[in-house]
């Protein structure tokens, strides 16, 4: 085994951490600025930096490039926009668990195998755990944040879907800066109604959330992919709901109890099992599959 090979996973344990960090920053600007303001912040900056290192090229695309490429900013936009607004009714932890079922569900039913499905019905049981609805009445679970949360979920399976074909008709990042200017330029119109209540402290952060959640964990990706298979990295993105808990604890001193924190370990649990399947292992680690994306 190579050093490239050695070093691959820890990137990608270092992406995961990125981003549920990077997300649990966030949640401390959404109360301030809204999901839409903060959304904004996280894009401009984003797009600013990738758009800056990529370059991308605008001339000689054919029109199913450009809807291609519309279609994965808008999911990109949504995607965000839905989940940060989930974070203003729950838990990072729980928000992030309730979203994996989208990816999860996915990869499921494109690999069409019992075991799968059966995983995520485990999954499924494990988000009602994690909801908060097991021993209370249906009246005080947060519906609003869960289906928040859900929406995002499908839209990250969307994104991991509309990125797979955007990877295929634009080479490197090119695809994905592109993306970003959509989504930046559909959010925008509602996270600039809330500039007057943009202190320069927000402004900073959210250039250190767009960083985190953004910049760093796709480029520590890109290179990990380089040299791992894909049944090992999904493997490894299945802890993003554990990860998501434990930055909630230690940026939002968000504490769970130990019947959302079973939910949560069932999903993991659940994750490992269809996104670190077996069957993914003959596929070399160039080859596009739905577990290769990082969420919100």
């Amino acid at each position: 085994m190579t050093a490239n090979e050695r070093s691959a996973p820890v990137l990608v344990l270092a992406a995961i951490l990125s981003v549920q960090f990077g997300g649990a920053l966030a949640a401390t600007l959404v109360p301030r600025l809204g999901a839409a303001g903060s959304v904004t912040l996280r894009l401009a900056f984003a797009t600013l930096i990738l758009c800056a290192a990529a370059r991308p090229p605008v001339r000689g695309r054919s029109r199913a490039d450009w809807l291609t490429v519309a279609a994965f900013g808008l999911a990109l936009g949504a995607m965000n926009l839905s989940f940060y607004a989930s974070l203003a009714h729950l838990p990072i932890g729980v928000a992030v668990t309730v979203e994996f079922l989208g990816p999860l569900t996915l990869a499921a039913t494109q690999s069409r195998r019992l075991r799968d499905v059966l995983a995520v019905a485990a999954a499924t049981v494990g988000v009602v755990l994690v909801s908060g609805a097991f021993g209370v009445s249906f009246e005080s679970v947060d519906r609003t944040g869960l289906a928040l949360a859900a929406t995002a979920g499908a839209l990250w399976a969307a994104y991991i879907v509309l990125s797979q074909r955007t990877g295929t008709r634009f080479p490197g990042v090119d695809g994905l800066a592109l993306a970003m200017v959509v989504a930046t330029v559909v959010v925008a119109p509602l996270g600039l109604t809330t500039t007057r209540a943009w202190p320069p402290y927000a402004v900073g952060l959210g250039l250190a959330v767009a960083v985190l959640s953004s910049v760093l964990p796709y480029s520590l990706e890109l290179v990990a992919l380089r040299h791992l298979r894909q049944h090992v990295f999904g493997i490894l993105l299945s802890a993003e709901p554990a990860v998501a808990a434990l930055a909630g604890y230690l940026v939002l001193g968000q504490v769970l109890d130990p019947v959302r924190l079973l939910g949560i370990a069932s999903v993991v649990v659940a994750s490992c099992l269809v996104l670190g399947a077996p069957g993914r292992r003959g596929k070399a680690p160039s080859e596009p599959d739905p577990a290769q994306a990082t969420g919100s």
